[in-house]
Formats: C-alpha cells, sequence, structure tokens
C-alpha cells in the first residue's frame, strides 16, 4: 500500500490518527478516504469537529475475500446481517441502494466512526457514469485520502469525475461568477434532488461545505479550471467567465458522464420519437432553460440512489 500523492487530489491526509483507524482493518485496500465535517471544518450545526463522527469510504477489489477477513477481525462491526456471511453481505452491497455497505457507529481508537466498503469497479463505474452519484459525488468535494493504490484505471476516473463535476456545473452557471458560486455549484450536486436534503437537513449545508474550504476546493479544481478550454480563469480575482454559446453548451453536453446525457434525453424526448442522444444534447443546447434541464437529469440520478442506500441503512445500520 502507498500513500499517494496525486496531482487531482493533493489533500494529504493529515496522518497518523487516521492510519491508526485503518489498521485496524484488512489491508488489501484499492483506495480509502475520510471525508465529512470530522475531517474539514464545517460552519453550521454539525461545527464540532473534535468530537463529530468520522466518515470512511474503503475501495476494494474482491468485496467477498475483504469482507470474511474483516468479520474474523471485526465481527462486532456488522448487524445481524453477519450471520448470512460474506458472500451475501457483498450481494447486499453490490446490488442494493449505491453499491456501497456501511457499518455505522464504531468505536475504534477512541473515535466514533462510519465506515462505507464498495467494490473499485463499482466506484470507477460511478465515477465515469454517474451511475448513482454517491461516492462519485462525495469525490467532488474535499476529501483525505488516506492509502491509494497504483491503480491506473481508478486514479483516471477520480480525475474524469471532477472535470464532469466542472462541466455540469458551467451548465447551470452563467457566463460571469465567482470561484465561491462555483464550488457551491459543484458541492450542490450530489445533492440535487436527494431526498434527506428536501426533507429538512440543513439547507444550508452546501455552503456550511464551501464557505470554510475555499482553499481546498481551489486546491483540488484549480489545476482543471486553468487547463479548460472553455473557461477563462481570473485567479487574482476569484472570477471565471465561460462560452454559453450554443456551440460551447453543446460541447460541455456532449462530454457530460453517460447516465447524466442518458437522464436529460429521457427527460427532453418526447413519448415514441426514440431520438438519439445527440440530437437531443443539440436541442437542449439551444434552449434557453438549458441549466434547468441538466438539474433535473441530476435529480433523476441522485433522487433514487440517496432513497434506496437510506433503506438498506436501516438493515445494515439499526438491526444489531
Amino acid at each position: 500500500m502507498i500513500l499517494g500523492p496525486m496531482a487531482l487530489q493533493a489533500l494529504q491526509s493529515s496522518g497518523v490518527a487516521f492510519r491508526k483507524i485503518l489498521s485496524h482493518f484488512p489491508e488489501e485496500l484499492s483506495l480509502a478516504f475520510a471525508y465529512g465535517s470530522g475531517v474539514y471544518r464545517q460552519v453550521g450545526p454539525s461545527s464540532d469537529q473534535k468530537n463529530a463522527m468520522l466518515d470512511f469510504v474503503f475501495t476494494v477489489d474482491d468485496p467477498v475475500t475483504w469482507h470474511s477477513k474483516n468479520l474474523k477481525k471485526n465481527w462486532n462491526h456488522y448487524s445481524f446481517l453477519k450471520v448470512l456471511g460474506p458472500k451475501i453481505i457483498t450481494t447486499i452491497q453490490n446490488n442494493y441502494g449505491a453499491g456501497v455497505y456501511y457499518n455505522p457507529l464504531i468505536m475504534c481508537n477512541g473515535r466514533l466512526i462510519k465506515y462505507g466498503v464498495i467494490s473499485t469497479n463499482s466506484l470507477i463505474e460511478d465515477l465515469l457514469n454517474w451511475n448513482n452519484l454517491y461516492v462519485a459525488g462525495r469525490l467532488q468535494k474535499p476529501v483525505k485520502i488516506i492509502a491509494m493504490n497504483e491503480n491506473v484505471a481508478l486514479r483516471s476516473a477520480l480525475d474524469k469525475n471532477l472535470k464532469s463535476a466542472v462541466t455540469t456545473a458551467f451548465l447551470m452557471l452563467p457566463e460571469s461568477f465567482s470561484e465561491e458560486d462555483l464550488f457551491i455549484e459543484i458541492a450542490g450536486l450530489s445533492y440535487s434532488g436527494d431526498f434527506r436534503m428536501v426533507v429538512g437537513e440543513d439547507k444550508t449545508k452546501v455552503l456550511n461545505i464551501v464557505k470554510p474550504n475555499i482553499a481546498h476546493f481551489r486546491e483540488l479544481y484549480g489545476n482543471i479550471l486553468q487547463e479548460n478550454p472553455q473557461v477563462v480563469y481570473k485567479i487574482q480575482h476569484g472570477r471565471l467567465e465561460i462560452d454559453k454559446s450554443p456551440e460551447g453548451q453543446f460541447t460541455q453536453l456532449m462530454t457530460l458522464p453517460k447516465t447524466l446525457q442518458q437522464q436529460i434525453n429521457h427527460i427532453m424526448d418526447p413519448p415514441g420519437k426514440n431520438r438519439d442522444v445527440e440530437e437531443t444534447l443539440l436541442q437542449v443546447a439551444h434552449d434557453p432553460d438549458c441549466g434547468e434541464v441538466v438539474r433535473l437529469g441530476l435529480s433523476a440520478i441522485v433522487r433514487p440512489s440517496s432513497m434506496k442506500q437510506s433503506t438498506k441503512g436501516i438493515f445494515t445500520a439499526e438491526l444489531h
């Protein structure tokens, strides 16, 4: 296992505390990261960083083997599902919700933690195509990479996910905007239509994530913005200008992740027409409501996956 100096996730682990927690788990991880208010300062009700629960995601090449080893090491982490064994746990992980199996409310090294397990292949699929934007959405915000192996496909997918986040945000923003506007839009992508946010979780959550962490967002997205031919990035002033012509928007729409393109096509395609995706995207590029159509497409991805994942949580969490 190596600690990855990643250009795109240039946020190194603050070190020993996270790695000590990692040492309690089987080692075969293609990626491990920590996220949320226990890692990065947030304003608002969940701002007590010292006592906040630490959230982790562990990405594993072979979930059955990993869960098998973890059941031996950490039997008490699992709900009643543990009696069904690692194969059933992996089936539940892969086939229900967003491909993540969570063990919450675990005491580890004196800290309360929650950890999700996802297969490397499922994560790569989500990063590239935005099948459900669940873990891909987490990785559009600053996270702390604790461990990472030399999986080229995974690294490339992580980079593509960030580029897709920028392009999608551009389509929903005006011609000129601030860095903060952009980062708020990006941080909100995975909340578009998320029923937990709609049902009354702190409405200002996105602002609470972005405002104290502008520097971390800049670190994550700075190079992508400087290299993007469709944006003028005035770093000194923290301002950006983008091409909002139909041609510019069409170029952006054509590079969106596949699932988002399909959802846009589904929204715009009248019954019986069966137009191809490219034809629909050309129409959307000329539509004054282009940004709203993109937002509806996002909601169609995020809402079902967040509901399914939360339902799965009842079985993997509460019923110990």
